[in-house]
């Protein structure tokens, strides 16, 4: 099979291409080259913009890829030079998308009012109605109504979780950087360190990736990729300081006492049944060893770019004193 990436050369792009190629597929990466990354000498290269997809005709033509993987689809503009491009070219493509489209996220951030929805969310859950807290720029609401609606070009959508792993941006770094202070003491806040969320190591979301590129019988499909475990917050935090070996405590204190908008009551959890089930799926990375090889990255490459809100360690310290904690 002849594959096609638009993208690839961040997180789970590196991991899905070397997938691709060890199952004899060729892969061609259409990419700016301005990220140096290790792929696999078979790899063929097009250094070129996404959003100048127009260009490159002629070249995907004489290619004449099988199935087009997009990793960089975020507005409804792009979903439609997609589709617009390979139509009559390609026989299949293949986007990532968020599970921040369920109705779930927007009643988190505020954006949509309503009940709680009942945890874990199928494919077919409510998805949320108002355009997303990124605004225009990103919304993958919108990319799935392009590529799902095409009658000529069949589309497959991978609505990926939260995820971690080595050059991550940062999905440990509120943790980790605590442990790098030499803080004796994490806090948070009861909603925050109750809440549940879907979670994903990159090298396991980009095998359901190469799994889904790989098998047209994920043609017309959506698929919720994510570890089978929504661990809270105050459980996810207890593993990273576990492969970390901190041995300092984590206080969780009543609700309220910090200043964040956010709707906690409302849990962000996924059911990946259908792509286990159809693609078999099943993650090749155990969380343990995940979670280790993304906090020894962290350690090693401190993050330099943060908002010192986020770390206030003096309010911390007052919260502390003021109050019992909770456990």
């Amino acid at each position: 099979m002849k594959v096609l990436i638009l993208g690839g050369t961040q997180l789970t792009g590196p991991f899905t291409t070397r997938f691709l190629v060890e199952q004899g597929h060729q892969v061609t990466i259409l990419h700016r080259g301005k990220h140096n990354v290790d792929l696999p000498p078979a790899v063929n290269r097009i250094i070129g913009e996404r959003r100048k997809l127009d260009e490159f005709i002629s070249e995907f033509k004489s290619l004449s890829p099988d199935v087009v993987l997009d990793m960089l689809a975020f507005t409804r503009e792009d979903a439609e030079m997609l589709m617009r491009v390979f139509r009559g070219i390609a026989k299949r493509v293949v986007v990532p998308g968020s599970s921040d489209v369920y109705r779930a996220y927007g009643r988190l951030h505020g954006s949509e009012p309503g009940p709680v929805d009942p945890i874990p969310f199928s494919e077919e859950a409510s998805l949320r109605e108002k355009l997303s807290i990124h605004g225009d720029e990103y919304e993958k609401r919108w990319v799935e109504q392009v590529v799902m609606g095409d009658s000529q070009l069949p589309g497959t959508i991978l609505r990926y979780p939260m995820i971690y792993g080595p050059n991550d941006g940062g999905r440990t770094f509120d943790v980790v950087k605590r442990i790098m202070d030499k803080r004796e003491v994490i806090v948070y806040d009861e909603g925050l360190a109750r809440w549940r969320w879907s979670r994903g190591y990159a090298e396991n979301v980009a095998w359901a990736t190469a799994l889904a590129v790989a098998d047209d019988r994920a043609a017309g499909r959506i698929y919720n990729v994510a570890e089978p475990e929504g661990l809270s917050y105050l459980e996810w935090t207890q593993r990273i300081v576990r492969a970390a070996g901190w041995t300092g405590q984590i206080v969780v204190v009543p609700r309220g006492r910090f200043i964040d908008p956010t709707n906690y009551e409302h849990h962000w959890i996924v059911d990946t049944t259908r792509i286990r089930a159809e693609l078999g799926y099943m993650e090749i990375v155990p969380q343990e060893e995940a979670l280790q090889r993304t906090v020894e990255w962290q350690l090693a490459h401190p993050q330099e770019k943060y908002d010192p809100k986020d770390f206030d360690y003096a309010n911390e310290d007052k919260i502390l004193a003021e109050l019992e904690p909770i456990v």
